[in-house]
């Protein structure tokens, strides 16, 4: 198993069903029906804790608010890997687009454009290479 980038397994049948419901699961965390939900959750932590109930109750609302800290940490590293990945595309085609027109004026290219155009080949894709 490769541990490639999840936007480039995207081909993959199961890899995109997970991206689509990675989506779904991040516009919902995102939403206003989440945070009453996260409200409720600790509310209901606070409330089991000055309540004074048993230990059993304690160890459950903990455990659910472990849970859904878990949760969202993952999808936000989902998310933020997503956005990395589509921001270092548009840069490589921004970095593309720049060469070509380099390429088109030959004319008149002195030392410093020749070296300013080498650095922008070195630049694109640089990511695969660290």
């Amino acid at each position: 198993m490769a541990l490639q980038h999840p936007a480039e397994r995207a081909s993959e049948g199961r890899t995109a069903r997970f991206e689509k419901l990675a989506e779904l699961a991040s516009n919902f965390t995102s939403s206003a029906v989440f945070s009453v939900l996260c409200v409720l959750l600790v509310a209901g932590f606070v409330a089991v804790h000055l309540a004074g109930l048993s230990t059993e109750w304690q160890h459950l609302a903990g455990d659910a608010m472990a849970a859904v800290s878990l949760l969202l940490l993952a999808l936000l590293k989902n998310s933020e890997r997503r956005a990395e990945h589509a921001i270092q595309r548009k840069l490589d085609a921004i970095a593309a687009a720049l060469l070509e027109r380099q390429e088109g004026d030959e004319g008149g290219r002195d030392a410093a454009a020749a070296k300013a155009r080498e650095d922008l080949e070195s630049a694109i894709r640089m990511e695969d290479r660290l």
